[in-house]
């Protein structure tokens, strides 16, 4: 079994934290070039929040409600912070296929195709959506609560009857 990278905790500067989070982001998946299942995984850029792209603020942040799609009122959690480089790793051991405690299935928001990767065994999940030719990182949770894991199995249970 493979364990995930070191976490990146919070040291009291916010700042720095966030600059600090959004390199290792940069780093271990936008520099990395990620690919899930030999495709590759990108990050979205525009709408950039002060001076950072849209995708790594939906995997660090969370709105303060589910009708707010204001970018500008997203709420940073520490525990998807410190876990910033998890989101590659997961990718990777999934896509590998091989790895105990990592499943993938496909499900349809609307209509988007969703890629679901969950590293069980650690809690924590990313949401890949499906182009044409690359798929596009949406966000990552990680501490899922009990309604989510319900979802999850559902999901991956009716994917896998395919």
């Amino acid at each position: 079994m493979i364990d995930p990278p070191a976490l990146l905790p919070f040291q009291g500067d916010w700042a720095a934290y966030e600059d600090a989070v959004y390199e290792a982001f940069l780093a271990s998946f936008v520099r990395a070039e990620v690919r899930f299942r030999e495709v590759r995984v990108k990050a979205q850029y525009r709408p950039e929040t002060r001076g950072k792209g849209y995708s790594f603020w939906h995997v660090i942040s969370e709105a303060p409600h589910p009708g707010n799609r204001n970018e500008e009122d997203r709420i940073p959690d520490f525990n998807r912070c410190a876990r910033i480089r998890w989101i590659a790793w997961a990718i990777e051991q999934a896509s590998n296929g091989t790895e105990e405690g990592f499943s993938w299935w496909e499900n349809r928001r609307g209509r988007e195709t969703r890629v679901v990767i969950w590293a069980e065994l650690w809690d924590f999940a990313v949401i890949l959506s499906k182009r044409r030719d690359y798929y596009l990182l949406k966000t990552a949770y990680c501490d899922l609560k009990p309604h989510r894991r319900r979802s999850f199995e559902k999901e991956r249970k009716e994917f896998l009857k395919l």
